[in-house]
């Protein structure tokens, strides 16, 4: 696979700890949430980056789906919900992901059609195709 860009991010203290990159240009604090036992902060957490970075993604991939087809439209928002809960199969943890999607400027069919063809093009959805459940939903 021929590489269009990489970045490296590390971390130490787990959630109670800090993520950065090498040159720190990204340098957070992240903290467990108090649903998960950690304190009431304004630290990050590893869901609110993930949601951080699929909705950003996402949204990425649905403009340049409209874009690559023409499509005239005015905006576009994308939300993602993730929630960390019991996995059935074997008691522990897993992700969850909740996306709703608006394109002002389209019609509610319209905006699905390029909502599921960024979603086949999005390389976060294609990393956790099979792993997370993913639903979408188009306002």
């Amino acid at each position: 696979m021929k590489t269009l860009y990489e970045t490296t991010i590390i971390n130490t203290g787990g959630r109670s700890g800090e993520v950065h990159s090498p040159d720190n240009i990204f340098n957070l604090e992240v903290a467990a949430p108090a649903a998960l036992g950690g304190e009431a902060t304004t630290e990050t957490n590893p869901e609110q980056l993930f949601a951080a970075g699929y909705s950003a993604c996402f949204n990425s991939a649905l403009e340049f789906m409209m874009k690559k087809h023409s499509v005239e439209f005015e905006s576009s928002k994308v939300t993602a919900t993730v929630r960390l809960g019991v996995d059935p199969a074997d008691k522990g943890v897993k992700l969850e992901v909740d996306l709703i999607a608006h394109v002002e400027g389209l019609d509610l069919e319209t905006a699905k059609k390029y909502v599921n063809l960024a979603h086949s093009y999005c390389p976060y959805s294609k990393a956790i195709s099979g792993n997370v459940d993913v639903t979408i939903e188009v306002i």
